[in-house]
């Protein structure tokens, strides 16, 4: 332990002490000076100070320095009822403002103690509270505008969890302001009451058990009574009015004195027109040498600063212009060059307008919702993305990167609507003719004056923002196996622990490394599968972990703990699921070609069987898609990894279950069965 940290508790044991164990007037009359030293040294920091939270320590501070003023005044208050007598700083403190007459010592005392209580503490009770309520309330907006920043490229990743931290540590800080502010008031009640205390029991005992009378017992406690009053109320006076300067100050880039002299004496002309009305009170019985004294020199002070505004200030320009030099020479520099982000969306120039918060585009907004809608859907936390435009592609074009590769591309037509064909041709209706990006299907780009003809026909009408966050959606959804790395998976790990850490501790590090567990959660999402429901997957890890660390056989046993989920996502609103299920002779020929490998085990089968077998699932599948039906193909949990494996080269869009994936409630209509001659 520190001596730091030694000297604070030792601080707190002596204020327990003084509650209980009378202290002598000597070191009484030291403490009392400490307590006013700590108070000078509170209301200096809080002057100099750029913003609030560089005193975070201030509301445990005000309790502490609060505490320490009641026990001092809990201690001056028995020595002065069973003593007559509390130190020398309070006897001089009480002389010094009675002087002769203790009336007029005492009515100085009760304004002294007005001003504290009415005036400052009220005040800086108020505004704790206010600035509580508006910092709370201006939390969703602040979070957001980072979300905008970030997403707009502005700041990068850590100087948002910089900002977002900020934010709520001003938030905890200014409520417990609002807590804090209220040990100031009941710090100023209570010391009016011991006040009352000290002057009618001191008479009291003064005449009864010391036998004064009562001029000398006025006299005595009434110069004790304000003097330890005054030694208490002047260091709470001045930590009341360092709260009201804490929870008044602006984050700026100078002290209260840098900004008072900067913004008080910004309009020089101003210190004219301010020393012209004192020199004109001259003219009235005011002494004018007071007047020219003050106006003179407002006058002056006016003169100077505005000759020191006028000065060119090349040095700070050079300065500037050598430090922007070395910055992009410094290696740091270049490093950040080499950085990729994994998701990019750029733009031609025409579009600029659909992502400038100026012009009223609302992308960046649209994405915030995008990544936490996919947040909420797949159970992942997709990364920003980046948006910049790009001179070097068409006017109305935009792509899609992920880690720098380019996954999808589309144009826009800014002033005009996308139409999609309600699925009857129509060639009567006048438009360029497309392709939805994000689905594939027949459409056309239609003028506004066509919108209202257009959605009468049964077309489906959609601005050009929606088409591209949409097709961005879509986009991510595919390839969100790609985005969900070893870091990423740690992070969900992090987050799952905190509610089932005995789960965690069972799966990772131990059997299963952080790889694996990526490596099986991707494999999840590849197929669209989401990962929300963590817990149930780390169950299904825990249990088949510690017999073997396959990933493609540790994701099917993942799907099957998941087949409500997976039932969920494709069966039709009457329950029913229409399927294409695969024969027993396939079957039977996939797994007679299935090779184990030490490192896993994979599909040999020669290329004329692989090509008959997809060519009947093509078949089938164009079959279903006349329905206009998602094509599902049903088959045994023995080969459907493989057949997924087989798929994925030519038709990746079909969806591959097995038996095990289906809820036992389900009705499963087959609609088409894949065989071979």
């Amino acid at each position: 332990m520190s001596a730091r940290d030694l000297s604070v508790l030792l601080g707190v044991i002596l204020i327990i002490i003084m509650l209980v164990i009378p202290l002598p007037g000597w070191l009484l009359s030291f403490l009392i000076l400490v307590n006013i030293a700590l108070a000078l040294l509170v209301i200096l920091v809080s002057m100099n100070m750029d913003e609030a939270l560089k005193f975070a320590v201030f509301p445990t501070l005000l309790l502490l320095l609060t505490l320490f003023r009641l026990a001092l005044n809990v201690s001056t208050t028995r020595s002065i009822l069973s003593e007559a007598e509390a130190g020398e700083v309070v006897a001089t403190f009480g002389t010094f403002v009675i002087g002769g007459n203790p009336l007029v010592g005492f009515v100085v005392f009760i304004i002294l103690v007005i001003i504290q209580f009415l005036v400052i503490t009220k005040g800086a009770e108020r505004v704790s509270e206010v600035a509580a309520r508006f910092t709370l309330d201006a939390m969703p907006g602040k979070q957001m505008s980072i979300d905008a920043d970030l997403n707009a490229g502005l700041i990068n990743e850590h100087q948002a969890k910089e900002r977002r931290e900020k934010i709520e540590h001003e938030s905890d800080f200014y409520g417990a302001m609002d807590g804090a502010s209220k040990f100031v008031k009941g710090d100023a009640i209570a010391g009016i009451i011991i006040v009352l205390i000290n002057i009618i029991f001191g008479l009291i005992i003064g005449m009864v058990q010391m036998g004064m009378s009562f001029g000398e017992a006025v006299d005595v406690y009434m110069r004790l009574t304000v003097g330890d009053g005054l030694v208490s109320q002047i260091p709470a006076l001045l930590i009341s009015t360092a709260t009201g300067i804490v929870v008044t100050r602006v984050a700026s880039q100078g002290n209260l004195g840098t900004d008072v002299t900067a913004q008080l004496l910004r309009y020089p002309k101003l210190l004219y027109i301010a020393g012209g009305t004192i020199l004109l009170l001259g003219l009235t019985p005011i002494p004018f040498f007071l007047t020219g004294l003050i106006g003179s020199v407002l006058i002056f002070g006016g003169y100077w600063l505005s000759r020191v505004s006028e000065e060119p200030e090349f040095v700070e320009d050079e300065q500037l212009d050598e430090a922007e030099s070395d910055q992009m020479k410094s290696p740091e520099n270049v490093v950040s060059l080499i950085s990729m982000d994994p998701i990019e969306f750029e733009f031609g120039y025409a579009l600029i307008p659909i992502a400038d918060t100026n012009q009223g585009g609302d992308l960046l907004d649209r994405i915030v919702m995008i990544r936490r809608q996919l947040a909420i859907e797949l159970g992942i936390v997709i990364p920003v993305v980046r948006i910049r435009d790009n001179i070097q592609l068409g006017p109305n074009e935009y792509r899609l990167k992920i880690k720098g590769n380019q996954v999808a591309q589309g144009e826009l037509l800014l002033d005009h609507f996308l139409a999609m064909s309600p699925g009857v041709a129509d060639d009567t209706m006048e438009g360029i003719d497309t392709q939805e990006p994000a689905f594939g299907l027949p459409a056309k780009w239609i003028t506004e004056e066509l919108k209202d003809e257009a959605e009468l026909s049964g077309y489906t009408v959609v601005d050009p923002p929606s088409v591209v966050s949409t097709h961005i959606t879509e986009v991510i959804k595919q390839n969100a196996h790609q985005l969900l790395g070893r870091q990423e998976t740690q992070q969900l790990i992090t987050h799952l622990k905190e509610s089932y850490p005995i789960l965690v501790d069972e799966v990772t590090p131990e059997p299963l490394a952080i790889g694996d567990v990526q490596k099986v959660l991707a494999k999840l999402l590849r197929e669209n599968v989401s990962v929300k429901n963590l817990p149930v997957i780390f169950e299904t890890l825990a249990d088949f972990g510690k017999m073997t660390n396959d990933s493609e056989l540790l994701a099917e046993y993942a799907r099957q703990a998941l087949s409500s989920q997976i039932t969920t996502q494709y069966r039709k609103e009457d329950n029913s699921l229409s399927v294409i299920t695969v024969s027993g002779k396939v079957e039977k020929l996939i797994a007679d070609h299935i090779q184990q490998t030490e490192h896993g085990s994979y599909l040999s089968l020669d290329p004329d069987s692989q090509a008959t077998i997809v060519q009947s699932i093509a078949a089938q599948v164009e079959q279903v898609s006349l329905q206009e039906e998602t094509a599902i193909l049903l088959c045994s949990p023995a080969v459907r990894m493989y057949v997924k494996q087989l798929l994925d080269r030519f038709l990746p869009q079909v969806v591959v279950l097995s038996y095990n994936e289906l809820d036992p409630n389900v009705e499963v209509q087959s609609v088409g069965v894949v065989n071979v001659a």
